[in-house]
């Protein structure tokens, strides 16, 4: 298999579901129901650095919950293990990502990747102000990005505005304990943390950086320790892809997480991260295109985790 057989793919794909127009997107931010439903883009890379693009590779998006994966790596790095666990579980919900009973009994967020568990994650962030944990986040970010990225004030402010449920659950985990300091200066770092504008390539670099057990591939730097890598792709596999992250893993097979504003952000360990950016959403909150593109790009290198058969994609293949 070589390198442009992978492009290859990426372009059918791309001319496969560019008529796809199923799904609608995400009005409850009113900022993110402004965005051009028809922009698309593919984006692979591996390892190695090498990188595949199609499509709209410029289109810059506000990175909303793709972002969760990443903050929790900043927290296990900067808390450690044990203080996020103590913090946030790992168990699926089976409730909607913004739900407001996505607690156990104690008052602990099932898993990171819903709302709950990403105030929780949030407010374990480093800094002696809060322009200072802004900051931090913001460079841990660009760690696994590839490059810093920078604020979509827009979006922020209208994240501020309509955000009152994920207020309420930032008051609702302090009521029981679950988080402690200045709630608000922690809701406002969340809403700050899912509104930083990134591309596909870009997300297509963090998944490969997480592919690479933490080291960036395109800055040769060491954007987390890897012992805590099995920790972020452990909790994406299982909860990364909203209500649908059963049937993802069933029949995807690779941990992956989306995001309302159109991105879908999987890995593939040891060899690749992908990213498709399409904003038109299914009743999940999931990229119709993005779901559709992983699906069908997955199967055709039989690269789900649980998949031995002969053809499968591995490292050195190219």
């Amino acid at each position: 298999m070589t390198q442009s057989r992978f492009q290859q793919t990426i372009e059918s794909l791309f001319h496969q579901y560019h008529g796809l127009h199923a799904g609608e997107i995400a009005t409850y931010i009113p900022e993110l129901a402004k965005a051009d439903p028809d922009l698309f883009c593919i984006a692979i890379q591996l390892v190695d650095g090498t990188r595949h693009v199609i499509g709209d590779e410029d289109a810059a998006f506000t990175i909303q919950s793709v972002s969760k994966p990443l903050a929790l790596g900043q927290a296990l790095c900067c808390a450690g293990r044990n203080e996020v666990i103590k913090t946030v579980g790992v168990e699926p919900t089976g409730n909607s990502f913004s739900s407001l009973v996505g607690l156990d009994a104690a008052g602990k967020p099932l898993n990171p990747m819903v709302n709950a568990g990403a105030i929780a994650t949030t407010s374990l962030l480093p800094g002696d102000s809060p322009a200072d944990r802004y900051e931090s986040m913001r460079q841990a970010m660009g760690l696994y990005l590839g490059q810093t990225p920078e604020l979509d004030d827009t979006v922020y402010q209208s994240e501020r505005r309509t955000g009152d449920r994920n207020c309420a659950l930032g008051y609702l985990l302090r009521s029981k304990g679950t988080i402690t300091g200045d709630v608000e200066q922690h809701i406002d770092l969340y809403f700050k943390q899912c509104s930083l504008l990134t591309t596909a390539p870009m997300l297509a670099c963090a998944g490969a950086t997480l592919a690479n057990y933490g080291f960036n591939p395109t800055t040769n730097k060491q954007a987390i320790e890897s012992g805590y890598v099995r920790d972020i792709l452990t909790v994406m596999h299982m909860n990364g892809m909203y209500d649908y992250a059963g049937r993802w893993a069933y029949e995807v097979g690779i941990p992956a997480k989306s995001g309302v504003s159109g991105a879908i952000m999987a890995v593939v360990p040891g060899l690749m991260g992908i990213a498709v950016y399409s904003p038109r959403l299914d009743t999940y909150g999931n990229s119709v295109r993005g779901l559709a593109t992983c699906r069908d790009f997955i199967a055709k290198y039989n690269m789900h985790m649980f998949d031995r058969s002969a053809n499968r994609a591995h490292p050195g293949s190219d």
